[in-house]
């Protein structure tokens, strides 16, 4: 492969990357890495596009900020951009900014140097003085009106008093330390899941439909920036902060304004100090030029602006010893070591334990019982050992081995190619728990009311076996289990019999078969219609789905060649439980075209407008190719718009769409 092969892979390479992580940290609240770990991928991206500007893709990442708005908020455009800044790992960064922006200037230049809160960033627009409208950043154009719950926040003023006919400020919602413990303790005491981070709970809790729901988070905020002003102005950035913190706003705190990189290096360096003792968890320092003016003559990237950065903190990592590896056991057999470890405080909170993923990983460290290692947490968020320090280590300690048998039900373990041990028993405890577990939760067969602590009240008292038994439940078997009731019972109950018609492509991935998700899920539904025909289907037929492979055709084949799933099924259609895929489709006038949307459309949100497709027949696709039918704009389409412009194929808007499928709004 030659250099620009290998540089246009890694491009792609890196824009998937970046893209599955922005998902799952801006819409999901579910970040898997750390923000720096984040940062070194977007960057590297950043540096091969500049210097590989002919490669650089039309809808890269680095051209967007991350995030959309959700569909079940009203939408809202921002007057002005929520953007984001130009993040910096290292202090040589930090110098070749300074001399950059008094390049600029032709002289010396005032910064503003701040702490950068982690959590959620929202725009508060008041008129008049009275708070109208409150809004998440989004994609940084449109955001989501969450206002009744930031409402909710005490520390916002609902009402100003001297306040401009227009002020729009924004500022990061966020979950205090104290506030976080609680809810934790709170969730874990009714068997709930638990949020990994303050900032996971704080996004969480701002999305929630109901606002009492987030005015019991104990949510908080910060003001770090005046967007619009009208019949105010300022000379700087600083004394606009000043002024909020006189109209009653939590404005950011321990920011000053220093003039030398010497002094910004100081700064981060005393409030690294203080890090952990902080009420509140950030992951950076922002710097900013303070002068007003001197912002509009030093001028803005194309996402970002030149007179600020973000100065990030490296992961914190502590030693620590491991006293313990204990097994646990998946919900596909998978069996998974984990570290016991003297307790240490990592982030803001204790750490007693961490994942060891597999053995592979151990060998490759050479990590071993009673060895004193280094610990830190990926993204503030999941513990991981880095390293061990060797000359701590004992002569008796010895290497560490996976066992041979499963630890829940004793039977034999096999090594596979994916580098898992597995457990070879379909009816192993441990498999099941998670199991039933995965097969209730929202994604899969959502039955609400059934987490992992109900799950386990239903198997430790005989109630159930398998997913089957779910469905012979009555009321009177559980309202006298701990923590349920009658009415908690009815309910429960309820649920599960509402699960029964959430259709065969929700039923196929509640299994849990292996590399089976959402996606590939639907796609055998919609190829195979029923369950019977997909239990009986051979390799070759699913190769001949898009997108799935042999490791994919060959982890179905296996599920279905056991007699235990063939007992289950038979039991799950006895219950009633649907399994036939409906497609609802009113006609074929769509049969054989494929779609794309881009931008927000007028009316429909991209499932409505996907069901609107797929009712008829078409299928809709998330990128434009040559075998793209049709490309349905809406407000805002982007890069996809003008992939579809370069490549001529024809573009409609909602009502086009609406009729040519012979549909109303």
């Amino acid at each position: 492969m030659n250099e620009n092969n290998h540089v246009q892979q890694r491009m792609k390479e890196l824009e998937e990357l970046i893209n599955y992580h922005s998902r799952l940290y801006y819409i999901n609240d579910a970040p898997i890495i750390s923000d720096y770990e984040y940062d070194k991928l977007f960057y590297e991206l950043v540096g091969l596009e500049e210097k590989y500007p002919a490669f650089a893709s039309a809808d890269s990442p680095t051209k967007r900020v991350g995030g959309e708005a959700l569909d079940k908020f009203e939408k809202v455009e921002h007057a002005v951009r929520m953007g984001s800044l130009s993040d910096v790992f290292s202090y040589d960064e930090i110098y070749d900014f300074v001399e950059r922006i008094e390049a600029a200037l032709g002289h010396g230049a005032v910064f503003s140097v701040e702490p950068k809160i982690d959590g959620l960033s929202v725009s508060l627009e008041y008129r008049d003085g009275a708070l109208t409208v409150g809004s998440t950043r989004g994609d940084g154009l449109t955001g989501e009106n969450v206002t009744e719950n930031l409402k909710t926040i005490k520390t916002i003023p609902l009402s100003l008093t001297d306040a401009p006919a227009l002020l729009e400020v924004r500022g990061e919602v966020y979950m205090p330390r104290k506030s976080f413990e609680k809810l934790n303790a709170r969730r874990e005491a009714k068997g709930e899941s638990l949020f990994a981070n303050p900032r996971n709970a704080a996004a969480g809790s701002l999305r929630q439909l109901d606002s009492k729901i987030t005015a019991g988070r104990g949510l908080d905020i910060m003001i770090f920036n005046i967007q619009r002003t009208e019949g105010v102005s300022f000379d700087s950035h600083s004394e606009g902060l000043d002024w909020l913190e006189g109209l009653g706003f939590h404005v950011i705190p321990y920011r000053e304004k220093l003039s030398t990189a010497d002094e910004i290096v100081k700064k981060i360096e005393k409030i690294g100090e203080l890090r952990n003792s902080l009420a509140f968890d950030i992951d950076g320092i922002v710097i900013k030029c303070d002068g007003l003016r001197e912002r509009l003559e030093i001028g803005e990237n194309t996402s970002t602006p030149k007179w600020a950065i973000a100065y990030k903190y490296p992961p914190e990592c502590k030693p620590t010893k491991i006293t313990d590896v204990v097994i646990q056991v998946g919900r596909t057999g998978v069996l998974t070591p984990k570290a016991i470890l003297e307790p240490v405080k990592l982030a803001g909170t204790t750490v007693s334990a961490a994942t060891l993923h597999n053995i592979d990983f151990i060998r490759e460290r050479d990590i071993r019982i009673g060895d004193t290692v280094y610990v830190q947490k990926a993204g503030d968020i999941i513990p991981e050992v880095v390293s061990v320090e060797m000359k701590d280590r004992t002569a008796d300690l010895i290497p560490y081995e996976m066992p041979t048998v499963c630890p829940s039900c004793g039977e034999p373990v096999s090594r596979d190619d994916e580098a898992a041990t597995r457990c070879t028993n379909p009816s192993c405890p441990a498999q099941l728990e998670r199991g039933i577990t995965h097969y209730a939760s929202r994604d899969a067969m959502d039955i609400d009311g059934m987490g992992p602590a109900v799950v386990r009240l239903l198997l430790e008292s005989g109630l159930i076996r398998n997913i089957a038994d779910l469905y012979r439940l009555q009321v009177d078997d559980v309202k006298n289990l701990d923590r349920m009731g009658a009415k908690s019972a009815k309910n429960l109950i309820a649920a599960i019999e509402k699960s029964k018609t959430a259709g065969l492509d929700r039923l196929i991935y509640a299994l849990g078969i292996r590399n089976i998700g959402e996606k590939a899920a639907k796609s055998l539904a919609v190829a195979f219609g029923d369950i019977d025909a997909l239990a009986a289907a051979t390799k070759e037929a699913l190769v001949a789905i898009p997108d799935f492979g042999e490791v994919t055709a060959d982890a179905v084949v296996s599920y279905f060649s056991h007699a235990q799933t063939g007992e289950l099924i038979e039991s799950l259609k006895a219950c009633g439980v649907l399994t036939t895929y409906e497609t609802e489709k009113a006609d074929a006038v769509f049969e054989g075209m494929t779609f794309v949307l881009t931008g927000t459309l007028p009316t429909l949100s991209r499932d409505q407008a996907t069901a609107v497709i797929e009712r008829h027949g078409g299928k809709a696709s998330t990128s434009v190719s040559s075998k793209t039918t049709y490309v349905v704009a809406g407000d805002k389409a982007g890069s996809k718009l003008a992939k579809a412009q370069k490549l001529g194929i024809r573009v409609i808007d909602e009502d086009t769409l609406l009729e040519m499928a012979g549909e109303s709004k």
